[in-house]
């Protein structure tokens, strides 16, 4: 006698993803990733690009998410900072191989405001905060000697006392317009289920094809 448990078309038929609010399924994905990814459960796949269309992609960590954005921290001044002010539509990606999820995410970056920035700034160790006083992110770096000696040059500067933010440190928020979650499933039939965001606040979705 057969079960839904070994029917493939049940199994192809069964719903993982559910509909409505995306950020609930978003919650618990992340909550499981902290619990099971042995490093940077956070780290995800940015995606920027020049006004006239030249893609750049890096990896970030995200730091705080919600339907007001995906929130990641980064220096103004680095080809991303410069693409997203020439350009401020962007894309992620949060991929997690082991768990066979991923989560998809389109719309525009808004810079977050300064007191945002320096309470995250205040919260990070201090090796971070210095490596941030001395890194001209993506500028040309003659030797590692050069970049010691600026850290090193930091660590003077603020001995004794806090470590101020620089002012090209600072926050960004992807507020999502498209949200794609998805599923590894058996016979390579995945789930991919589409969200877009609604004028009154709200998502309509959408199954796709995978």
């Amino acid at each position: 006698m057969s079960s839904d448990a070994h029917d493939p078309e049940a199994e192809i038929a069964r719903e993982t993803i559910p509909d409505g609010d995306p950020f609930a399924t978003i919650d618990a994905w992340l909550a499981e990733a902290r619990r099971t990814e042995p490093n940077d459960a956070n780290a995800m796949a940015l995606a920027t690009a020049t006004p006239d269309g030249r893609p750049s992609l890096r990896m970030v960590l995200l730091k705080d998410h919600g339907p007001e954005g995906f929130l990641f921290y980064t220096n103004a001044d680095s080809r991303k900072g410069r693409e997203i002010h020439d350009n401020p539509e962007a894309a992620l990606l949060i991929h997690w191989k082991s768990l066979r999820r991923q989560i998809r995410v389109e719309g525009s970056l808004a810079r977050v405001d300064a007191e945002t920035a320096d309470a995250y700034f205040a919260s990070r160790s201090r090796d971070s905060q210095l490596g941030a006083v001395a890194s001209e992110q993506s500028q040309p770096l003659a030797s590692r000697a050069e970049f010691a000696r600026r850290y090193r040059e930091a660590e003077e500067r603020f001995e004794g006392g806090a470590v101020e933010r620089p002012p090209q440190w600072t926050g960004f928020r992807l507020v999502p317009r498209a949200i794609e979650l998805w599923v590894d499933r058996p016979f390579r039939l995945h789930e991919r289920r589409r969200f877009t965001a609604r004028a009154d606040g709200g998502w309509a979705s959408t199954m796709l094809y995978p």
